[in-house]
């Protein structure tokens, strides 16, 4: 079986987007913003969201890829291209690889600047905390975090329970939402917490090969 054949029996997916066409380019750069942010994937054109190849109509798809990734992502989107034939029509296979020079921002119709993240076969808007994370780890200036009663009272929550949202976290602190981001940003940065990103809500967890509290305040 032809490896795109194989790729559409998978399904979209967290590394797998179909697009019957491109017919706005600024669609097609949310979902570079958002392989690119995450850890990478691979954007069919010329499939339908329910497998069916219908083929690429013309070679203007290529440029749209191209529109997509130097013009309406910023930083641009670095990606490679292949054309197949696949019982007689054409697909475009378009591979991003997760990049290193995270955020990656698509701009929208209103010419705002969104960042945006794979989840399942979304793409989500990356909330400021991981725009920080990923900021810090972009800088050369080293993160530095002191173990307070913020810091505890996460800690020893998330021991407890499987995760935290942003507001449940003030709350359990006392402490105020620009505190608790700064907080939960190095501690991600650091990588003692987790982020998730979901439709709903974004839930923070402790890492599972993070040691104890007592460890930690050493």
């Amino acid at each position: 079986m032809h490896h795109i054949k194989e790729l559409i029996a998978r399904g979209e997916n967290l590394h797998l987007d179909f697009k019957f066409e491109i017919s706005d380019a600024r669609k097609i750069a949310r979902t570079l913003s958002a392989f690119a942010n995450s850890e990478g994937g691979k954007l069919l054109i010329g499939v339908k969201d329910n497998g069916v190849i219908s083929g690429i109509r013309t070679d203007e798809e290529e440029y749209m890829i191209e529109s997509a990734a130097h013009l309406y992502c910023k930083p641009r989107v670095e990606y490679t291209l292949k054309k197949w034939n696949i019982d007689g029509r054409w697909v475009l296979e378009a591979t991003i690889q997760k990049s290193i020079k995270r955020p990656h921002y698509a701009k929208d119709d209103e010419g705002k600047w969104i960042a945006f993240v794979r989840v399942a076969d979304q793409n989500l808007q990356a909330n400021r905390v991981l725009l920080k994370v990923w900021n810090n780890r972009n800088s050369k200036k080293g993160t530095l975090l002191k173990y307070g009663n913020e810091e505890k009272s996460l800690i020893s929550y998330l021991e407890k329970n499987p995760f935290i949202t942003m507001s449940k976290y003030t709350k359990i602190a006392h402490t105020s939402r620009h505190i608790a981001e700064t907080i939960l940003v190095k501690m991600i940065t650091l990588d003692i917490i987790d982020v998730q990103v979901t439709e709903k809500a974004v839930l923070y967890k402790l890492r599972p090969d993070f040691s104890h509290a007592e460890e930690f305040s050493q």
